[in-house]
Protein backbone atom coordinates (compact mmCIF):
# COMPACT_ATOMS: atom_id res chain seq x y z
CA UNK A 1 0.00 0.00 0.00
CA UNK A 2 1.31 3.43 -1.00
CA UNK A 3 0.29 6.70 0.62
CA UNK A 4 0.03 9.49 -1.91
CA UNK A 5 1.36 12.54 -0.05
CA UNK A 6 2.92 11.41 3.24
CA UNK A 7 3.74 8.25 5.15
CA UNK A 8 2.10 8.02 8.59
CA UNK A 9 3.94 6.72 11.64
CA UNK A 10 3.92 2.93 12.12
CA UNK A 11 1.20 1.55 14.41
CA UNK A 12 3.74 0.47 17.03
CA UNK A 13 4.60 4.15 17.59
CA UNK A 14 1.00 5.09 18.43
CA UNK A 15 0.15 6.58 21.82
CA UNK A 16 -2.93 8.00 23.54
CA UNK A 17 -6.24 7.91 21.69
CA UNK A 18 -4.58 6.68 18.52
CA UNK A 19 -3.28 3.61 20.34
CA UNK A 20 -6.74 2.98 21.81
CA UNK A 21 -8.35 3.14 18.36
CA UNK A 22 -5.71 0.77 16.99
CA UNK A 23 -6.47 -1.70 19.80
CA UNK A 24 -10.14 -1.72 18.86
CA UNK A 25 -9.24 -2.10 15.19
CA UNK A 26 -7.12 -5.16 16.02
CA UNK A 27 -9.87 -6.64 18.18
CA UNK A 28 -12.82 -6.03 15.86
CA UNK A 29 -11.82 -5.18 12.29
CA UNK A 30 -8.83 -5.63 9.99
CA UNK A 31 -6.27 -4.05 12.28
CA UNK A 32 -4.85 -0.54 11.70
CA UNK A 33 -5.79 -0.52 8.00
CA UNK A 34 -4.25 2.13 5.70
CA UNK A 35 -7.35 4.33 5.84
CA UNK A 36 -7.06 4.71 9.59
CA UNK A 37 -3.30 5.07 9.55
CA UNK A 38 -3.66 7.99 7.11
CA UNK A 39 -6.08 9.66 9.55
CA UNK A 40 -3.83 9.07 12.55
CA UNK A 41 -2.06 12.43 12.05
CA UNK A 42 -5.37 14.01 13.17
CA UNK A 43 -6.48 11.86 16.14
CA UNK A 44 -9.88 13.55 16.45
CA UNK A 45 -10.70 12.50 12.87
CA UNK A 46 -9.30 9.00 13.35
CA UNK A 47 -11.42 8.47 16.47
CA UNK A 48 -14.65 9.81 15.02
CA UNK A 49 -14.25 7.93 11.73
CA UNK A 50 -13.63 4.65 13.53
CA UNK A 51 -16.59 5.26 15.88
CA UNK A 52 -18.95 5.74 12.93
CA UNK A 53 -17.52 2.81 11.00
CA UNK A 54 -17.79 0.52 14.01
CA UNK A 55 -21.28 1.51 15.12
CA UNK A 56 -22.72 1.57 11.57
CA UNK A 57 -20.96 -1.27 9.75
CA UNK A 58 -20.03 -3.72 12.51
CA UNK A 59 -22.22 -3.39 15.61
CA UNK A 60 -25.87 -4.15 16.25
CA UNK A 61 -28.18 -6.74 14.76
CA UNK A 62 -28.77 -5.39 11.23
CA UNK A 63 -27.59 -7.80 8.54
CA UNK A 64 -23.83 -7.47 8.07
CA UNK A 65 -24.23 -8.75 4.50
CA UNK A 66 -26.65 -5.91 3.75
CA UNK A 67 -24.23 -3.41 5.20
CA UNK A 68 -21.29 -4.76 3.20
CA UNK A 69 -23.43 -4.51 0.08
CA UNK A 70 -24.16 -0.88 0.90
CA UNK A 71 -20.47 -0.17 1.54
CA UNK A 72 -19.56 -1.71 -1.81
CA UNK A 73 -22.34 0.04 -3.74
CA UNK A 74 -21.60 3.50 -2.32
CA UNK A 75 -17.91 2.92 -3.05
CA UNK A 76 -18.74 2.04 -6.64
CA UNK A 77 -20.89 5.18 -7.01
CA UNK A 78 -17.95 7.22 -5.68
CA UNK A 79 -15.44 5.41 -7.95
CA UNK A 80 -13.35 4.26 -4.97
CA UNK A 81 -11.78 1.06 -6.29
CA UNK A 82 -9.81 0.46 -3.08
CA UNK A 83 -13.00 0.35 -0.97
CA UNK A 84 -14.94 -1.76 -3.47
CA UNK A 85 -12.14 -4.35 -3.40
CA UNK A 86 -11.92 -4.32 0.40
CA UNK A 87 -15.65 -4.89 0.90
CA UNK A 88 -15.91 -7.52 -1.81
CA UNK A 89 -13.30 -9.39 0.23
CA UNK A 90 -15.44 -8.94 3.35
CA UNK A 91 -18.48 -10.36 1.54
CA UNK A 92 -16.31 -13.42 0.89
CA UNK A 93 -15.45 -13.43 4.61
CA UNK A 94 -19.17 -13.62 5.38
CA UNK A 95 -19.52 -16.66 3.13
CA UNK A 96 -21.32 -14.78 0.33
CA UNK A 97 -18.96 -15.89 -2.42
CA UNK A 98 -21.34 -15.66 -5.40
CA UNK A 99 -22.72 -12.31 -4.28
CA UNK A 100 -19.18 -10.99 -3.74
CA UNK A 101 -18.19 -11.84 -7.31
CA UNK A 102 -21.34 -10.23 -8.73
CA UNK A 103 -20.43 -7.04 -6.85
CA UNK A 104 -16.81 -7.28 -8.03
CA UNK A 105 -18.01 -7.39 -11.65
CA UNK A 106 -20.30 -4.39 -11.11
CA UNK A 107 -23.37 -6.53 -11.66
CA UNK A 108 -26.84 -6.54 -10.12
CA UNK A 109 -27.49 -9.10 -7.35
CA UNK A 110 -30.00 -11.81 -8.28
CA UNK A 111 -32.03 -11.48 -5.08
CA UNK A 112 -34.53 -8.60 -5.50
CA UNK A 113 -34.01 -7.31 -1.95
CA UNK A 114 -30.24 -7.10 -2.48
CA UNK A 115 -30.72 -5.47 -5.89
CA UNK A 116 -32.98 -2.83 -4.34
CA UNK A 117 -30.46 -2.16 -1.57
CA UNK A 118 -27.64 -1.68 -4.10
CA UNK A 119 -29.75 0.66 -6.23
CA UNK A 120 -30.68 2.71 -3.15
CA UNK A 121 -27.04 2.98 -2.03
CA UNK A 122 -25.79 3.99 -5.48
CA UNK A 123 -28.51 6.64 -5.80
CA UNK A 124 -27.22 8.39 -2.68
CA UNK A 125 -24.35 9.93 -4.68
CA UNK A 126 -26.89 12.41 -6.13
CA UNK A 127 -29.56 12.54 -3.41
CA UNK A 128 -31.55 15.50 -4.72
CA UNK A 129 -31.73 14.20 -8.28
CA UNK A 130 -32.69 10.74 -7.02
CA UNK A 131 -35.15 12.03 -4.40
CA UNK A 132 -33.09 9.92 -2.00
CA UNK A 133 -34.31 9.00 1.46
CA UNK A 134 -33.93 5.91 3.64
CA UNK A 135 -36.39 3.20 4.65
CA UNK A 136 -33.55 1.37 6.41
CA UNK A 137 -32.34 1.11 9.99
CA UNK A 138 -29.74 3.61 11.25
CA UNK A 139 -26.94 1.04 10.93
CA UNK A 140 -27.60 0.58 7.20
CA UNK A 141 -28.11 4.29 6.58
CA UNK A 142 -25.06 5.12 8.70
CA UNK A 143 -22.98 2.69 6.65
CA UNK A 144 -23.88 4.59 3.48
CA UNK A 145 -22.84 7.88 5.07
CA UNK A 146 -19.67 6.41 6.57
CA UNK A 147 -18.53 5.31 3.14
CA UNK A 148 -19.35 8.60 1.46
CA UNK A 149 -16.80 10.04 3.87
CA UNK A 150 -14.27 7.19 3.87
CA UNK A 151 -14.28 6.80 0.07
CA UNK A 152 -13.19 10.40 -0.30
CA UNK A 153 -10.45 10.10 2.32
CA UNK A 154 -9.14 6.93 0.68
CA UNK A 155 -9.25 8.26 -2.88
CA UNK A 156 -7.47 11.45 -1.84
CA UNK A 157 -4.73 9.98 0.36
CA UNK A 158 -4.11 6.39 -0.82
CA UNK A 159 -3.20 4.71 -4.07
CA UNK A 160 -6.10 2.59 -5.36
CA UNK A 161 -4.49 -0.86 -5.12
CA UNK A 162 -5.25 -2.72 -1.92
CA UNK A 163 -2.50 -5.27 -2.69
CA UNK A 164 0.67 -4.98 -4.81
CA UNK A 165 -0.03 -5.12 -8.52
CA UNK A 166 -3.79 -5.11 -7.96
CA UNK A 167 -3.76 -8.74 -6.82
CA UNK A 168 -7.03 -8.21 -4.97
CA UNK A 169 -8.85 -8.13 -8.31
CA UNK A 170 -8.22 -11.87 -8.84
CA UNK A 171 -11.15 -13.98 -7.54
CA UNK A 172 -8.91 -16.53 -5.84
CA UNK A 173 -7.06 -13.79 -3.98
CA UNK A 174 -10.32 -12.15 -2.89
CA UNK A 175 -11.68 -15.46 -1.66
CA UNK A 176 -8.48 -16.30 0.22
CA UNK A 177 -8.44 -12.87 1.86
CA UNK A 178 -12.04 -13.40 2.92
CA UNK A 179 -11.22 -16.73 4.57
CA UNK A 180 -8.39 -15.05 6.45
CA UNK A 181 -10.81 -12.54 8.02
CA UNK A 182 -13.88 -14.79 8.33
CA UNK A 183 -13.79 -15.21 12.11
CA UNK A 184 -13.55 -11.49 12.83
CA UNK A 185 -16.18 -10.56 10.22
CA UNK A 186 -18.76 -13.01 11.56
CA UNK A 187 -18.29 -12.27 15.26
CA UNK A 188 -21.12 -10.11 16.70
CA UNK A 189 -20.13 -6.71 18.06
CA UNK A 190 -22.05 -4.98 20.83
CA UNK A 191 -23.14 -1.40 20.08
CA UNK A 192 -21.49 1.48 21.88
CA UNK A 193 -17.85 0.50 22.34
CA UNK A 194 -16.69 2.97 19.71
CA UNK A 195 -18.45 5.83 21.49
CA UNK A 196 -16.27 5.36 24.58
CA UNK A 197 -13.37 6.89 22.63
CA UNK A 198 -15.23 10.10 21.76
CA UNK A 199 -15.24 13.36 23.64
CA UNK A 200 -18.41 15.26 24.41
CA UNK A 201 -20.22 16.18 21.20
CA UNK A 202 -21.08 19.79 20.43
CA UNK A 203 -24.24 19.08 18.42
CA UNK A 204 -27.19 16.76 18.89
CA UNK A 205 -27.34 13.48 16.95
CA UNK A 206 -29.33 13.75 13.69
CA UNK A 207 -33.02 12.91 13.69
CA UNK A 208 -32.68 10.14 11.07
CA UNK A 209 -30.71 8.01 13.57
CA UNK A 210 -33.25 8.02 16.39
CA UNK A 211 -31.50 7.00 19.62
CA UNK A 212 -29.00 4.72 17.88
CA UNK A 213 -25.27 5.05 18.73
CA UNK A 214 -24.81 5.60 15.00
CA UNK A 215 -26.26 9.09 15.35
CA UNK A 216 -23.86 10.05 18.13
CA UNK A 217 -20.92 8.79 16.07
CA UNK A 218 -22.09 10.62 12.94
CA UNK A 219 -22.53 13.90 14.84
CA UNK A 220 -19.04 13.53 16.27
CA UNK A 221 -17.52 13.00 12.81
CA UNK A 222 -19.49 15.89 11.36
CA UNK A 223 -18.15 18.17 14.12
CA UNK A 224 -14.54 16.96 13.89
CA UNK A 225 -14.31 17.05 10.09
CA UNK A 226 -16.28 20.28 9.78
CA UNK A 227 -13.63 22.08 11.82
CA UNK A 228 -11.26 21.62 8.89
CA UNK A 229 -13.18 24.44 7.23
CA UNK A 230 -11.50 26.82 9.68
CA UNK A 231 -8.37 26.45 7.51
CA UNK A 232 -10.20 28.49 4.83
CA UNK A 233 -11.71 31.96 4.80
CA UNK A 234 -15.45 32.62 4.91
CA UNK A 235 -15.85 33.15 1.16
CA UNK A 236 -13.89 29.99 0.43
CA UNK A 237 -16.06 27.92 2.78
CA UNK A 238 -19.23 29.31 1.24
CA UNK A 239 -17.88 28.41 -2.19
CA UNK A 240 -17.28 24.79 -1.18
CA UNK A 241 -20.63 24.41 0.57
CA UNK A 242 -22.66 26.08 -2.19
CA UNK A 243 -20.93 24.03 -4.88
CA UNK A 244 -21.75 20.80 -3.03
CA UNK A 245 -25.42 21.79 -2.93
CA UNK A 246 -25.84 22.86 -6.53
CA UNK A 247 -23.69 20.15 -8.14
CA UNK A 248 -25.47 17.40 -6.14
CA UNK A 249 -22.81 14.72 -6.50
CA UNK A 250 -22.11 15.17 -10.20
CA UNK A 251 -18.80 13.66 -11.34
CA UNK A 252 -16.89 16.50 -13.07
CA UNK A 253 -15.73 15.49 -16.55
CA UNK A 254 -12.44 17.36 -16.20
CA UNK A 255 -11.96 17.89 -12.46
CA UNK A 256 -8.85 20.06 -12.68
CA UNK A 257 -10.41 22.58 -15.07
CA UNK A 258 -13.74 22.47 -13.21
CA UNK A 259 -12.07 23.34 -9.90
CA UNK A 260 -9.90 26.03 -11.51
CA UNK A 261 -13.00 27.84 -12.79
CA UNK A 262 -14.63 27.79 -9.35
CA UNK A 263 -11.65 29.29 -7.50
CA UNK A 264 -10.73 31.93 -10.08
CA UNK A 265 -12.26 34.89 -8.22
CA UNK A 266 -11.27 33.85 -4.67
CA UNK A 267 -8.55 35.63 -2.67
CA UNK A 268 -5.16 34.26 -3.66
CA UNK A 269 -4.41 32.86 -0.20
CA UNK A 270 -7.51 30.64 -0.34
CA UNK A 271 -7.34 29.34 -3.89
CA UNK A 272 -5.28 26.20 -3.44
CA UNK A 273 -7.03 25.17 -0.21
CA UNK A 274 -10.44 25.63 -1.80
CA UNK A 275 -9.33 23.65 -4.83
CA UNK A 276 -8.25 20.73 -2.61
CA UNK A 277 -11.49 20.84 -0.60
CA UNK A 278 -13.63 20.93 -3.76
CA UNK A 279 -11.74 18.04 -5.30
CA UNK A 280 -12.03 16.11 -2.01
CA UNK A 281 -15.81 16.52 -2.23
CA UNK A 282 -16.22 15.57 -5.90
CA UNK A 283 -13.13 13.92 -7.39
CA UNK A 284 -10.58 13.23 -4.63
CA UNK A 285 -8.30 11.10 -6.80
CA UNK A 286 -7.73 14.24 -8.91
CA UNK A 287 -5.84 15.99 -6.09
CA UNK A 288 -2.26 16.18 -7.34
CA UNK A 289 1.16 16.51 -5.76
CA UNK A 290 1.39 20.06 -7.13
CA UNK A 291 -1.79 21.06 -5.27
CA UNK A 292 -0.40 19.64 -2.05
CA UNK A 293 3.01 21.27 -2.53
CA UNK A 294 1.39 24.70 -2.92
CA UNK A 295 -0.80 24.09 0.16
CA UNK A 296 2.24 23.11 2.20
CA UNK A 297 3.89 26.48 1.56
CA UNK A 298 1.52 27.93 4.16
CA UNK A 299 0.39 24.75 5.96
CA UNK A 300 3.35 22.34 6.17
CA UNK A 301 1.81 19.86 8.64
CA UNK A 302 0.36 16.58 7.39
CA UNK A 303 -2.50 17.04 9.86
CA UNK A 304 -3.69 20.22 8.14
CA UNK A 305 -3.78 18.47 4.77
CA UNK A 306 -5.88 15.65 6.24
CA UNK A 307 -8.21 18.10 7.99
CA UNK A 308 -8.73 20.03 4.74
CA UNK A 309 -9.52 16.84 2.81
CA UNK A 310 -11.86 15.75 5.62
CA UNK A 311 -13.69 19.07 5.41
CA UNK A 312 -14.39 18.55 1.72
CA UNK A 313 -15.40 14.95 2.37
CA UNK A 314 -17.82 15.72 5.22
CA UNK A 315 -19.39 18.60 3.30
CA UNK A 316 -20.31 16.16 0.52
CA UNK A 317 -21.38 13.51 3.02
CA UNK A 318 -23.62 15.84 4.99
CA UNK A 319 -25.30 16.93 1.74
CA UNK A 320 -26.44 13.30 1.48
CA UNK A 321 -27.44 13.18 5.16
CA UNK A 322 -29.51 16.38 4.99
CA UNK A 323 -32.12 14.64 2.80
CA UNK A 324 -32.93 12.03 5.46
CA UNK A 325 -36.09 11.85 7.53
CA UNK A 326 -36.27 10.61 11.15
CA UNK A 327 -35.69 6.89 11.52
CA UNK A 328 -38.59 4.48 12.05
CA UNK A 329 -37.16 1.96 14.50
Amino acid sequence: MTYRFFTPAPPKAATGRTAEVYRQLRDEFLGPAPTFRALSVAPELLTATWALMREALLAGDASRVDRELVASAVSRANRCRFCVDAHVMLLHALGEHELAEVVARGGTPAEPRHAALVAWAEASRTPEAADWASPYRPEVTGTALAFHFVNRIVSALLDPDLLPGGLQRYPLVRSAGGRLHATSAREPKEPGRGLALLGVGTTAPPAWAGDSPVGVAYASLRDAAGRGGELLGDVARRTVEATVRWEDGRHPTRPAEWAADLIRDLPGADRVGTRIALLAAFAPAAIRAGDVALWRLSHPDDADLVRLVAYGAITATDHVAQTLSPAEL
